[in-house]
């Protein structure tokens, strides 16, 4: 069998030449730091709301299939707890137990998805997207709220009521460019309506410039992400993100029944590097910024390895 020629292979080859024409670029400062939060918003705000918005008004709520969320955000959630009882309850260690489950099913996993498994399996991941941030980012945000609850009574402070962090969090993970254009794609597609070809041809354009950008957005990051002094809690948080969370996911749905595409798309789902929302949660609570930064690095980087590895064994498993 010619591995080149297998459909992972070929798919996952453009994605990292791209990362790696980014990388490139960034070491070449070619793009600049200062203008990779105005391209990242372009991508965030314009191109992938295009993208999801274009994807999902095609698709009818009967054809969606939701034993996937069954399936995924249970593992996630379990994962989640047990990274953050071996750890320690603290911000710290939520952090990093949240880089250990939050998957960069956007800018990575759209491309990919779609490049392998074309639309069938692209729409099984853009379900998963549509919850993705509401769940765990919620969670992630309710959870770092009582850690910083907890080490603000020991010092003597008064800590946020819970019910209004619970409240905020909800609200911001639903009031954001990925869940809403799912939800109003999904929901002009129940009119039975199609797009006038005038908005059609635009969203298309905006939504084919979404994935390049995108990949070539992630190698310019990994071109000024720092590993030294930190490699050995990546390393731990890699072995979650890369290895475990794909494992438990594919048990999951397997107890649930759970087979082929849909199967195979969960996984890779899993298996996907640390989103990027994990760094602004480091960010805001001011921990563990550097650790998160090189784990986001390194787990991108491992992920070529182990991306490989879960594309080919599910495919010879289903």
């Amino acid at each position: 069998m010619n591995l080149a020629a297998h459909p992972a292979v070929a798919s996952l080859t453009p994605v990292f030449l791209l990362m790696a024409i980014g990388f490139l670029a960034g070491r070449l400062q070619w793009i600049r730091d200062a203008a990779v939060k105005d391209l990242s918003n372009l991508v965030f705000l314009v191109l992938i709301p295009a993208l999801l918005f274009r994807t999902m008004s095609a698709v009818r709520f009967e054809e969606l299939d939701l034993r996937p969320v069954l399936a995924y955000f249970p593992a996630a959630l379990l994962l989640l707890a047990v990274s953050i009882a071996w750890r320690g309850f603290n911000r710290a260690s939520v952090v990093m137990a949240m880089a250990g489950v939050f998957s960069n099913m956007v800018m990575i996993g759209i491309t990919l998805v779609e490049l392998a498994y074309g639309k069938a399996g692209l729409v099984t991941l853009l379900t998963l997207v549509s919850v993705h941030a509401l769940i765990l980012l919620t969670t992630g945000s309710v959870v770092l709220e009582l850690a910083v609850a907890r080490e603000a009574r020991a010092g003597g402070e008064r800590a946020p009521h819970l019910l209004q962090t619970a409240t905020s969090a909800i609200k911001g993970a639903l009031i954001h460019p990925i869940p809403l254009p799912i939800i109003s794609g999904l929901l002009f597609s129940q009119t039975g309506w199609a797009l006038p070809s005038v908005i059609d041809k635009p969203l298309l354009l905006l939504g084919n410039a979404f994935g390049p950008l995108s990949l070539v957005l992630m190698g310019v990051t990994l071109a000024s992400t720092p590993l030294r002094g930190h490699l050995r809690d990546a390393l731990w948080i890699t072995l979650s993100k890369n290895l475990l969370l794909p494992v438990m996911v594919g048990l999951s749905a397997w107890a649930l029944g759970i087979t082929g595409l849909p199967l195979t798309v969960i996984v890779v789902a899993g298996a996907l590097p640390i989103g990027a929302n994990v760094f602004l949660f480091a960010q805001r609570y001011d921990v563990a910024q550097e650790l998160t930064t090189a784990s986001m690095g390194m787990t991108t980087l491992v992920s070529l390895f182990t991306l490989s590895f879960f594309m080919l064994a599910m495919s010879w498993l289903t």
